[in-house]
């Protein structure tokens, strides 16, 4: 019998994960099948532990859910612990949960190894401060920048996630009005205002010369992050679809103890869906 995993979300149609998941069972000559599931709004809480109950074995939950498996998990690992969100859950062998978070690790990889970009001493600044947000921001103050700004919309939550990271660095934090006159050599974008085709409201002259522009959203099409970073000049713009598959071999490793190779799927990917990286 196959082992049974999935991702939980909402929207979820859009997702790649049961491709990843499938060409990385193919490559390691694991037996397990993977599935989408549209996470409810209200009962979220409800379909994961369904999901397991059924004889699940591991689960991705992706936007809006991944707070609500923070709290819901029975024991998290440092990752999710400091990030307070959790985007991988792992049934353990005595029926309890336990919560993970791969997406800074992803995040990383891509940047670093997929795309040779140097993150000690850079200034990188961090917009939003979701659970998306929470997720990569410890794993970037861990590559030693120069600089981490965190800034959202609604400035107190960049201030909440900041304290959250208070141990592992001095990150800073404000609205998006507060980053007019400075420069940042990495802008990542974590908001979901992607989903309605939106951009955060970023003053003139943020991009430093070379700067490179990063989307946590990954689409068929450029998306609009993306597209504004193209606007502006930046020396290099990409979307999360690397992040993407470096998380899921992260999930995969966990749930398999099996670390699949990331290049070829990444490739086979940007492919089908005529995605330049």
């Amino acid at each position: 019998m196959q082992d049974r995993y999935a991702v939980i979300g909402n929207p979820i149609e859009h997702s790649k994960s049961p491709l990843i998941h499938a060409a990385f069972a193919k490559q390691t000559g694991e037996n397990l099948t993977y599935a989408k599931i549209l996470g409810n709004l209200k009962h979220f809480e409800q379909d994961a532990i369904g999901f397991f109950q059924q004889g699940g074995r591991g689960l991705n939950v992706t936007v809006p859910f991944k707070e609500r498996a923070w709290r819901l998990a029975d024991s998290l690992g440092s990752e999710a612990q400091s990030a307070g969100a959790v985007n991988t859950l792992v049934a353990l062998p005595d029926g309890s949960l336990r919560g993970e978070n791969t997406d800074g690790i992803g995040l990383v990889r891509d940047l670093t190894i997929n795309h040779r970009c140097l993150l000690s001493g850079s200034r990188i600044l961090l917009l939003g401060a979701g659970g998306a947000a929470r997720g990569v921001a410890g794993q970037l103050l861990a590559q030693g920048p120069e600089r981490l700004f965190i800034a959202n919309r609604t400035a107190v939550k960049a201030q909440a996630l900041v304290q959250r990271l208070s141990r592992q660095g001095n990150p800073e934090w404000g609205g998006l009005e507060d980053l007019a006159g400075q420069q940042f050599d990495l802008i990542i974008n974590s908001t979901s205002a992607g989903l309605n085709a939106e951009v955060p409201a970023l003053p003139d002259g943020v991009l430093a010369p070379g700067a490179w522009v990063y989307d946590l959203m990954y689409a068929s099409e450029p998306t609009a992050f993306v597209t504004w970073g193209r606007a502006q000049h930046a020396a290099k713009c990409l979307d999360g679809l690397g992040m993407l598959v470096e998380q899921a071999a992260e999930s995969f490793y966990l749930w398999r103890g099996v670390r699949p190779e990331t290049a070829p799927v990444i490739a086979a990917l940007s492919r089908a869906g005529n995605n330049p990286r």
